[in-house]
């Protein structure tokens, strides 16, 4: 079982009807800003644990749980809407910044939250670090139809029940889940995340602190020369991290690639690009050392 070098503690924010966890390590420090770390799709705010404990000075950090994920909770619902991390991570900051710009750091889908919200409140981030937050291929008006028919279609399969996520027997077979996903997870690594990744149920299976509603598909496309305007909008010198591995060939096989990407961020005023060697898009859990010393020069140049 891993080993943590700096421990946790839980702190529960009233945000929006929902009451939202956040994983924190460390005080607040005067002159120093609290730095923000915001999880991916099906993830948790425990995953940031092992950057953290890599980190080689201590920092007052933020690791939520993401509405729906891990330990957050709130009302029922059949689906998620993007506009809503938005709105949840400003309240966030309220809390725990104030009118403090913050360092801000997500990875995947909070890739994608942190570097729209820096268009939207540019005021509010000192450093942006955006890590394999790519978004997705252009969409064309003409796929609006059938996006919304598929949403349909989706949510009466949640309802259903179709859309349930596996459990499994014991926390050993979470971990063994997590490796497979992603190889380069460590045994000891995997062990450890698998306790705050999932929970025991009454019958004592293994449940992904995930709600299966996440499974549906946003209703609406995702506007390109939106996201581009709010990309325009960024003050925050920004750092954008992209794994050795081609994600892009995973999940966008020929309809979208890095270099598409690599064009729209030249409309980020102040960005550097870096790869970080023997990763693949669960980098943080990968090379953890390799990018608490990336991440950590950064945000003090």
């Amino acid at each position: 079982m891993y080993t943590t070098r700096r421990n946790f503690r839980s702190e529960y924010v009233p945000v929006r009807q929902h009451t939202y966890h956040a994983y924190v390590w460390g005080e607040p420090r005067p002159g120093v800003p609290p730095l923000v770390m915001v999880h991916g799709w099906m993830d948790v705010g425990a995953s940031y644990q092992f950057v953290v404990d890599a980190l080689a000075a201590d920092r007052h950090v933020i690791a939520p749980d993401w509405r729906g994920f891990g330990l957050t909770t709130g009302p029922a619902v059949d689906n998620y809407w993007f506009p809503d991390y938005l709105a949840d991570l400003d309240f966030l900051l309220d809390h725990y910044a104030g009118d403090t710009p913050v360092d801000l750091v997500g990875h995947s889908m909070g890739g994608n939250v942190v570097m729209q919200y820096a268009g939207v409140r540019p005021e509010r981030i000192r450093r942006l670090v955006n890590l394999e937050g790519f978004g997705g291929p252009q969409n064309r008006a003409a796929q609006a139809p059938g996006r919304y028919a598929r949403w349909i279609d989706e949510l009466k399969a949640f309802h259903r029940g179709d859309k349930a996520l596996k459990g499994y027997p014991d926390a050993d077979g979470v971990a063994r889940r997590l490796m497979k996903t992603n190889p380069r997870l460590a045994p000891d690594r995997a062990a450890w995340l698998a306790r705050h990744w999932a929970r025991p149920d009454a019958q004592g299976n293994w449940q992904i602190l995930g709600d299966p509603a996440h499974k549906i598909v946003f209703a609406q496309l995702t506007r390109l020369d939106e996201v581009l305007a709010m990309y325009q909008r960024i003050q925050a010198p920004t750092l954008a991290v992209d794994a050795a591995d081609d994600t892009f060939a995973r999940y966008w096989p020929g309809q979208y690639s890095l270099p598409e990407f690599h064009e729209r961020l030249k409309l980020v005023p102040n960005v550097r690009t870096v790869t970080l060697p023997d990763t693949g898009h669960m980098l943080h859990h990968d090379q953890p050392e390799a990018l608490a010393r990336l991440i950590e020069d950064f945000l003090q140049a």
